[in-house]
């Protein structure tokens, strides 16, 4: 069967989004066209903060520092989340091939993950966006929880209960014993005939290899420069404040909704600041609403299709926040 094109699958998933009653077709491509340069500079804005947050702690080491570096890290983790999600809808570079080696290197390996089974699992968030089988449901649901529950979860996030748990589960996925998922959802675990023998080892290795070769990386450029023990910045960042990062950024974009199953207001849009950039929003990923309506269009054209779908009336229905402190007290 020939594979559909990303334009055409944007077209099919997301017919009954009604794109057309606040586009032109002209004004569609336009904001389908794609920058290799503004692409490179995502990647590159990412991995320097990344990067500035280990200079920091070098130059610096104290307390303090540590405990920014840790918060920009996980930020930034979040970030490199974004990275794959963009280039898993082909939507950052203008070349396929280079969506998946970019999206891979700077995105999906340094967490354990990678792009080419991700990109499966969030396509059918997109197509059952709210529905009882969407994958990400997981994330999303059980709010607004109530400040004392909000408090708790919040709190196994920065003690790194939260992250444990999704790191355990992650490594059974990629051993091969349950489905993968990336939603919060009970595990579903794989049939009996499929976890056989050395079959979980040899899974493993196939689907961490790389992962591991790319966090082997990141470890030997600090080693090389005298202090590999910055590297437990990287794990502490993962194991903590991206847990948090990724719960906001999720509550933000689809959860305490009107209606979940309609697809003009399950999907959340909030502006954000210079910190909430940092923290839950890089690469634009809060023009949510905007990418569930297009979800090709690359990121840094959402912004100028937000205020053009605004200027028309979109958001007469859509939902709509003015930052993120708002998000966080829906939630509690």
């Amino acid at each position: 069967m020939t594979a559909l094109p990303m334009e055409s699958l944007n077209w099919k998933l997301q017919t009954n989004m009604n794109a057309n009653d606040y586009l032109s077709k002209e004004e569609i491509q336009e904001f389908l066209q794609k920058s290799d340069l503004k692409a490179a500079f995502e990647i590159a804005d990412t991995w320097f903060w990344i990067i500035a947050s280990f200079v920091l702690v070098v130059l610096w080491t104290n307390p303090i520092t540590i405990f920014l570096a840790l918060w920009i890290i996980g930020g930034k983790q979040l970030a490199c989340a974004i990275i794959m999600h963009d280039t898993s809808h082909h939507a950052l570079f203008k070349s396929k091939q280079a969506n998946v080696v970019i999206g891979n290197l700077f995105g999906g390996y340094p967490l354990f993950i990678d792009l080419e089974r991700y990109r499966p699992y969030h396509l059918s968030h997109h197509s059952h966006t709210g529905q009882d089988n969407d994958p990400d449901l997981g994330l999303t649901t059980g709010y607004p929880a109530g400040k004392k529950s909000f408090v708790r979860k919040v709190l196994r996030d920065l003690i790194g209960l939260t992250g444990l748990k999704a790191f355990f589960g992650l490594m059974m996925i990629q051993s091969g014993l349950i489905k993968f998922t990336l939603g919060g959802s009970k595990p579903e675990w794989l049939p009996k005939e499929e976890r056989k023998g050395l079959y979980h080892f040899v899974i493993f290795f196939k689907n961490m290899g790389l992962p591991l070769v790319m966090n082997f990386l990141i470890w030997g450029v600090l080693w090389l420069t005298g202090n590999g023990w910055l590297y437990l910045l990287w794990i502490g960042a993962y194991f903590t404040t991206y847990q948090f990062c990724l719960r906001i950024r999720s509550i933000a974009e689809h959860s305490v909704v009107p209606d979940r199953t309609d697809n003009h207001t399950n999907t959340r849009t909030t502006y954000a600041n210079v910190i909430e950039k940092m923290l839950f929003a890089p690469h634009h990923v809060n023009y949510h609403a905007e990418h569930h309506l297009l979800m090709t269009v690359p990121s840094y054209n959402l912004p100028k299709m937000h205020k053009l779908l605004k200027a028309r009336g979109f958001y007469e229905k859509g939902l709509l926040k003015r930052n993120y402190v708002e998000i966080i007290k829906l939630a509690a």
